[in-house]
């Protein structure tokens, strides 16, 4: 019982430490996931995206006999997935499917470990400070703490074992993409850097209630959206202009992207984002985004809002799914990010005809948009897995091989879709009930084994060349921060942040001034100066290191 209080107190720990940004995914939760990262981009290699390329067959994956490799005892690989696991039936068919193929090549059967999305951090962060054996674990440097978790034992160093377990993945992946992948001179995870993505959030709103408000340009600025609240309230009876769920975190890095030049450090606090720098020209000079002015101009434009009725009294304790109610015409807006954006067009185009689904990304704004990490997504090898070297054949595998990945990634063709002039379509008949099929595989998807897909919006692309023209380059790669030092500290922050925020974020704190004044005053006393300063120290000696 001892062993249990004690893990469920490093767990509790370790979870405020996480970031509230989960990928978008198939299964994705609404709007009750967060935002820690300021914005995303596409992934650091230009490779072309969504090309059906089959030219890594299934035949030319190597198998382990021709490797040299004993895979004469049969193993189970888990891997680590984040989401709420599949209830229809699919699942199961299409994995039984996926091992028939890995026992005939490396004679291994694949079993996802799901972290459901109900207080998944603490889940999550539990889950690998537990000393289980582990195999692949779904990492994110920007939003799952993977640096933190890999400086407390968490990760198998994988320096020798890649070229020979996982030959594909490790010629594939740049000597560059490695060097942001290691913690000191230790490979710590495998990136997902080989496919197109953004992760640039903002909020989702309707462009025909927009335009019957008298919206008529794209909203770019919160002074704007917050007219297109108030249109709900005037014309739509019954309906909460953006019934939100409480726990979404969205708005402080609306905050941070809109008002202020600062950018994310890769340096998580909880429900939000406490240090950052001061901006990309002064990336090596901390600041907070708390700590400006401007936030308690922000606060009061919540409280405003609040006081107006643009999300639903008790917001705080709400639990709803926005993005249900969304679709169903019951609210006017939802949050996320670019990737759930350009599925959710396509949603919204079927489900309420003519809504024009519209996304206001905070970066619109000022332009202030960094490029997603590379290792935004990943894989990791546990430290107590039984079988690493199988463990890294399998996703090999599943990554490289054409079959397997569009299995993984797409289920069963004929039964979750069907391919017609290179577009991935839905069969006839097809029921997301009881046909709908995911795994949540963020931890290696490549845009060679991609097929595009006629539930992403057309539209896209244009979104993704206008951030490309705006988009500043992610400059941490290869910065980890060592708390070590401040880990009491950093846990006390993370206790402030996800305790005060929320409220004050929603309007709900009272006084704004005094609430954050309050909550400036608590950071203080939990050691803010302190964190700072160790943050400044190590950012000046990764200066003097990456300018050479």
């Amino acid at each position: 019982m001892g062993q249990v209080k004690k893990l469920t107190g490093i767990a509790l720990s370790l979870a405020l430490a996480g970031s509230l940004a989960a990928c978008g995914s198939n299964n994705d939760n609404g709007g009750s996931t967060g935002s820690a990262s300021n914005s995303g981009t596409k992934a650091a290699n230009d490779t072309s995206k969504a090309t059906n390329d089959t030219s890594t067959s299934s035949n030319d994956t190597s198998n382990s006999s021709d490797a040299g490799i004993d895979t004469s005892k049969f193993e189970t690989i888990n891997y680590v997935v984040l989401g709420d696991k599949p209830k229809n039936g699919q699942l199961e068919k299409v994995m039984a499917k996926v091992n028939a193929i890995l026992k005939q090549k490396v004679n291994a059967e694949l079993q996802f470990k799901w972290v459901e999305w109900a207080d998944w951090q603490t889940k999550y962060n539990l889950l690998l400070a537990s000393g289980e054996p582990l195999d692949l674990i779904t990492i994110g440097t920007d939003w799952l703490d993977t640096w933190g978790n890999a400086q407390r034992g968490a990760f198998l160093p994988l320096n020798d074992l890649l070229e020979k377990y996982a030959p594909q993945t490790y010629t594939e992946i740049p000597k560059e993409d490695w060097d942001q992948s290691k913690l000191g001179d230790k490979i710590m995870m495998i990136p997902e850097d080989h496919y197109t993505q953004w992760v640039n959030h903002g909020i989702y709103y309707r462009g025909d209630w927009a335009k019957q408000f008298g919206i008529t340009q794209p909203i770019t600025d919160f002074e704007t959206l917050g007219k297109y609240f108030q249109g709900i309230k005037d014309n739509m009876k019954g309906i909460v202009p953006w019934d939100v769920n409480g726990t979404n975190g969205t708005l402080y890095t609306g905050f941070e992207t809109a008002y202020t030049d600062n950018i994310d450090l890769p340096i998580a606090t909880g429900y939000a984002n406490v240090f950052t720098a001061k901006s990309y020209d002064e990336r090596y000079t901390v600041d907070s985004p708390i700590f400006n002015d401007a936030f308690i101009d922000f606060a009061k434009l919540m409280k405003e809002w609040a006081d107006k009725g643009y999300w639903r009294e008790d917001v705080l304790n709400y639990k709803g799914d926005t993005r249900t109610e969304l679709k169903a015409g019951q609210t006017g807006a939802d949050a996320h990010h670019t990737q759930t954006f350009k599925g959710l067009r396509v949603d919204m185009d079927k489900a309420q005809p003519g809504s024009e689904l519209q996304m206001f990304a905070y970066s619109d704004t000022r332009g202030n948009l960094i490029s997603m990490p590379i290792t935004h997504g990943g894989t990791s090898i546990g430290a107590h897995s039984k079988d690493p070297g199988r463990a890294l054949m399998v996703y090999d595998l599943i990554r490289q091989d054409p079959e397997l990945y569009h299995l993984i990634n797409y289920g069963i063709e004929g039964v979750q879709y069907e391919i017609k002039d290179g577009i991935r379509t839905r069969p006839a008949g097809y029921d997301d009930a009881k046909d709908g099929f995911y795994t949540d595989f963020w931890g290696g998807r490549i845009d060679k084994n991609e097929i595009p897909s006629d539930t992403d919006w057309s539209g896209i692309g244009d979104i993704y060349a206008k951030y490309d023209q705006i988009k500043k380059p992610f400059p941490y790669g290869k910065f980890v921060f060592d708390k070590s030092s401040v880990d009491p500290e950093m846990t006390a922050i993370s206790q402030v942040v996800g305790e005060q925020m929320p409220a004050i974020l929603f309007g709900k704190a009272g006084d704004p001034a005094k609430a954050v004044q309050a909550l400036r005053d608590k950071l203080k006393a939990a050691g803010y100066e302190k964190v700072k300063a160790e943050i400044q120290k190590q950012l000046d000696a990764f200066k003097a290191t990456d300018q050479g």
